[in-house]
């Protein structure tokens, strides 16, 4: 166990040694590399951000509004069905968007209903088995400014429903 804590708290010194040592030996102007590179991230952080705050932005809008729970309130029933308790609805919707946003409404769930009750234990595999789709699409599309995404939403959101399925079942066993 040592030996993994010394090796993890090694790693980043020694990588950025190597390739450090590496540029210098290959005697590339390691320093100017090195700020192109940062230019080079802001442009693309200056580029993504209207994005960002828009997705941030709407989820924010979609939480204060009590749009969520009127959406879980619909979407209790048919829920129910896929055996999903009603508040574990808004977390499966909202993490298609937003992880950190996502990870509030778990909070949420932890303090009412305890991290070990099926509420619990569901939201925090739905949380490692699916991903922020929306989020994802159009950050790294609209970096690189794809238009015609063909399969890909379609796709992902087949994974995420089937993260939600093993979810169900995973959570239904282990509690």
């Amino acid at each position: 166990m040592r030996f993994l804590l010394f090796l993890s708290e090694a790693a980043v010194p020694l990588i950025i040694f190597y390739i450090v040592g590496f540029g210098i030996l290959s005697k590339r102007p390691v320093f100017d590399d090195f700020i192109n590179g940062a230019k080079g991230g802001m442009k693309t952080v200056a580029g993504i951000m209207p994005t960002l705050i828009g997705l941030m932005t709407a989820v924010g809008v979609l939480r204060a509004s009590g749009f969520l729970d009127f959406l879980a309130e619909l979407l209790t029933k048919p829920a129910a069905l896929l055996f999903l308790p009603a508040p574990a609805v808004p977390v499966i919707l909202v993490r298609l968007v937003s992880n950190s946003a996502a990870m509030g409404l778990v909070l949420d769930i932890f303090k009412k209903y305890g991290t070990d009750s099926y509420v619990g234990m569901l939201v925090s595999v739905v949380m490692s088995c699916t991903e922020t789709v929306f989020y994802c699409l159009s950050i790294y599309f609209g970096t690189v400014k794809i238009k015609k995404t063909r399969y890909t939403l379609a796709g992902a959101l087949i994974a995420t429903a089937a993260g939600v399925a093993v979810s169900v079942l995973l959570s239904r066993y282990l509690v």
